[in-house]
């Protein structure tokens, strides 16, 4: 059986190998969720996302609303994440200093000083982590067969935590 801690320790690995959420505003309709690079420290929240100040996300926490809500699959699809927390522009120079990076580098031209760029850090709330495998697809099919619940046994893959 899978742990909370397992699932968790799991989320944490793909996230690092696969960077890549969609995240967004919660009700606000002019900041869509969308692509985002994520950097963290360790296995720890908060994220952290390089974005210019004119971005949707950007603007939409200037109209007061910070709930934010960010979607991750892993590479192989066979780990899922639902986070939600708050959401800040945190432009500190020490944690851009310790998150730059060249690839971070090639869209400011003004370097870590730039107008332009704003530090988003999310503090996250509370996530929800599904663990799955293609042999998981077919246990609501057998389950069904045996008599049973379909999702008998799903429970074990999901892992409600606190990044």
């Amino acid at each position: 059986m899978t742990s909370d801690a397992d699932i968790e320790q799991k989320f944490w690995k793909e996230l690092k190998d696969s960077p890549f959420v969609m995240l967004g505003i919660e009700g606000e309709h002019g900041s869509a969720t969308q692509p985002m690079t994520a950097q963290f420290q360790g296995e720890a929240a908060p994220l952290w996302f390089f974005t210019a100040r004119d971005n949707g996300l950007v603007q939409a926490l200037g109209s007061g609303s910070d709930r934010a809500i960010a979607a991750f699959a892993s590479k192989g699809h066979d780990l899922f994440a639902s986070i939600r927390g708050r959401l800040s522009i945190d432009n500190d120079p020490a944690m851009i200093e310790r998150l730059w990076n060249p690839v971070i580098a090639q869209w400011y031209q003004g370097g870590k000083s730039d107008p332009k760029l704003a530090l988003l850090r999310l503090d996250v709330a509370d996530a929800k982590l599904w663990k799955s495998d293609l042999g998981a697809f077919m246990h609501p099919v057998i389950n069904k067969l045996l008599g049973r619940k379909p999702e008998a046994g799903e429970r074990e893959n999901v892992a409600e935590v606190s990044l």
